[in-house]
């Protein structure tokens, strides 16, 4: 998600940066677009970062009866070694 956010801000702020020609009196369009397409890498990057360093993590659980008839439950979690 944070990957396309990242997208979405740097085209908006390409827009506002190379493509409008408009003079607004109280706002620098064209410093918007720079400082839009910055924090749309910016974002893009830490989505990449965040992703490359997801871990993954599976939760097994047996259900069963023991000797006595009473119900007995089993959970075993294993996640993903971080030099993957």
């Amino acid at each position: 998600m944070s990957i396309g956010t990242g997208i979405v801000l740097f085209v908006i702020g390409a827009i506002l940066a190379f493509a409008l020609n408009l003079q607004v009196d109280f706002i620098d369009l064209q410093l918007v677009g720079y400082l839009l397409m910055g924090a749309g890498a910016l974002v893009f990057i830490i989505g990449l970062i965040l992703m490359l360093r997801k871990r993954q993590s599976v939760t097994t659980v047996h259900s069963g009866v023991d000797d006595n008839g009473r119900s007995v439950r089993e959970h075993r979690t294993s996640t993903t070694p971080d030099d993957i």
